[in-house]
């Protein structure tokens, strides 16, 4: 079988989809001949128009909304969903009909992504899907778009890499590649999106970011999208006199970006038309937000515009001309935004936190802090001593340090483009610095935001054949098993849990740990659940290594793992003692295996996605 053509990039984003691709045959060494594919999608009934991003929107219209052929696209026929930028459109008006976030609800815990649960509030009589269907029928779109568009070089035979947020769980990594394998990928390899960005900004340098770090620098990778806030720190190396770049550090899963400033937006709009005597009820305030969303977008992409005008569908007759009109001003999103979302803060100002209460609605476990700084504050004080031991690395944090210090910063993600919102990061980046006694950060820039991720996700496809500057890095968190005591049962008093090392920080894709020597009793014929931790500070844990104690902020639980090991030549019931053995796949997900001692078996331990339904 011959060399793919092409590297394929794929961002599947919270509220953008983008496919960029570099034709191997054509590049050479650090000049790539990269583009981007425009996508044909539904602008409106029966109007196809090819665009450079797909809005990761999918409108569900009732069976009598449209004529037939409304939806047809050229590489298909009938079908009763549309997605992009009509589905977009169309779920403002209609928004109980429109699936939006995706990728959001594709990582959270607490539901069955599995299960037609979209849209969340929709009412019974409206047709629901699974936050991994919608994300199948997205990275379906983008590989017929690309078949119709290059039928000399078939999706299935190029080399394809999809990115996922830094911060995703192994559950989420591996619901994420299971949904293109859904969409008919043959192979996908997997990436962080911040590395992406960071790539992308490499490859368009075009072999000039040499001159622009060196030895000694640690990168700032910060990326608001419209789902998540991901933080990541790379440091430059220098090993046999070639300059290297290695990821050092990724920040928790954070739930927060552009759809929580579109709801912000939404909310401050309600509360002045409610001083004019205007009350909307919850339904429109849910239109409003997708309003809200068009009137960020426009804001913060032209520096002209003082006003953009929305509309909110009436519901009823009470209010004269069917709709209400009012407008966002350029005021009101600076002090929503900037305000609400960015504060200037202390680099010690930690993340604010409340009890949640007993009883919530279903929906996306937003970040309890809105603050984006905050949460970047407390990113950086925890990785004070992310380089303290990193072989190569020439210039050591000052003892008294109060937090890591970047000496570059790598902006990436929609929310960044705003000159304002990107002010104001660096300028609070800086002061830190100046408060901590160390010189400010420079800005990286020259990438589209847009499209930086999948520009350089395909890049990282050319750079695994050897052809560019590849990141290193590995697995962004070490992971652990927890081990109960076998004690005897004393009331009020839970059984001490110790936490085993499986997987060590910084393990490299395609690699496998060693075996530890302790052996587990595993029941086989009936489920087994795995607490499991994940640790982005303790990078000196080995394979084997036990933690009798650690502080609160070393390790975080992370989802359950479930096994269900076959009673095959056994009793159901039966205990037997295995041992665990872990592999990081090509593909960059977590693959855990139970082994019988003595035995040929190799029991895959699944992730256990499917939610807990009491939480």
């Amino acid at each position: 079988m011959s060399a793919p053509r092409y590297a394929i990039g794929i961002d599947l984003g919270t509220t953008h989809c983008a496919l960029s691709y570099v034709d191997v045959t054509a590049s050479d060494g650090e000049q790539a001949v990269q583009q981007v594919l425009s996508i044909p999608q539904l602008t409106g009934p029966g109007a196809v128009e090819a665009r450079p991003l797909l809005p990761s929107f999918l409108y569900l219209p009732h069976e009598s909304e449209l004529a037939p052929g409304d939806l047809a696209l050229p590489w298909t026929g009938a079908q009763d969903f549309a997605a992009g930028e009509f589905a977009r459109a169309r779920g403002a008006a209609t928004p109980i009909r429109l699936v939006a976030s995706a990728k959001s609800w594709l990582c959270h815990p607490g539901v069955d992504r599995r299960a037609a649960i979209l849209p969340a509030e929709a009412p019974a009589e409206v047709a629901r899907i699974s936050p991994l269907t919608a994300s199948i029928r997205y990275l379906s779109h983008l590989r017929e778009a690309w078949n119709a568009a290059h039928p000399d070089a078939p999706f299935d035979a190029q080399d394809v890499t999809v990115t996922i947020p830094a911060s995703f769980d192994p559950a989420a990594r591996e619901l994420t590649a299971e949904a293109a394998r859904a969409a008919g990928y043959a192979a996908i390899t997997l990436l962080e999106e911040p590395q992406a960005a960071l790539y992308s900004w490499i490859q368009h340098s075009a072999g000039q970011w040499r001159k622009d770090v060196k030895k000694g620098d640690i990168i700032l990778v910060v990326d608001v999208g419209g789902g998540t806030t991901d933080l990541s720190l790379i440091a430059v190396l220098e090993r046999d006199g070639n300059l290297e770049l290695h990821r050092v550090a990724v920040g928790d899963h954070i739930l927060l970006g552009g759809d929580n400033m579109d709801l912000a937006l939404a909310y401050g709009v309600a509360r002045k038309l409610a001083g004019q005597g205007t009350q909307l009820d919850p339904w429109q305030t849910r239109a409003l937000a997708h309003a809200c969303r068009g009137a960020k977008e426009t804001l913060l992409g032209d520096a002209s515009v003082d006003a953009v005008p929305v509309v909110v569908p009436s519901r009823g007759s009470k209010l004269i001309g069917g709709s209400i009109r009012t407008e966002v001003t350029r005021e009101e999103l600076t002090r929503s935004l900037l305000d609400g979302f960015f504060p200037e803060v202390a680099v010690s100002d930690a993340p604010l936190s409340r009890a949640r209460g007993a009883l919530t609605q279903l929906g996306l476990p937003y970040a309890q802090d809105a603050a984006i700084t905050r949460h970047l504050g407390a990113f950086l004080s925890r990785q004070r001593g992310a380089t303290a031991e990193l072989e190569g690395f020439a210039t050591p944090q000052p003892d008294d340090a109060g937090f890591l210090h970047p000496t570059a910063v790598l902006f990436n993600g929609g929310v960044l483009k705003s000159g304002l919102i990107a002010d104001r990061l660096l300028d609070l980046v800086n002061r830190w610095l100046a408060d901590d006694g160390a010189p400010a950060a420079r800005l990286l820039g020259g990438t589209d935001l847009d499209l930086a991720v999948a520009r350089g996700a395909a890049y990282y496809g050319y750079v695994r054949r050897g052809r560019g500057v590849r990141i290193r890095g590995g697995t962004a968190q070490a992971y652990y098993v927890a081990v109960e005591s076998a004690m005897p049962a004393i009331p009020g008093m839970e059984p001490p849990v110790q936490a085993l090392c499986l997987a060590p920080f910084g393990m490299e894709e395609g690699s496998e740990a060693e075996l530890p020597p302790q052996e587990f009793g595993l029941v086989v014929g009936e489920p087994v659940r795995f607490r499991f931790f994940g640790s982005s500070v303790r990078r000196h844990d080995q394979v084997g290594t036990l933690l009798d104690f650690w502080a609160p902020d070393e390790l975080q639980e992370l989802e359950e793992i479930e096994a269900s090991l076959p009673a095959e030549g056994r009793r159901a019931g039966e205990i037997v003692p295995v041992r665990l053995h872990a592999r990081i796949t090509e593909t960059g997900t977590l693959q855990l295996e139970a082994l019988p001692v003595g035995g040929t078996e190799r029991w895959k331990v699944e992730f256990d996605v499917r939610g807990d339904s009491s939480a």
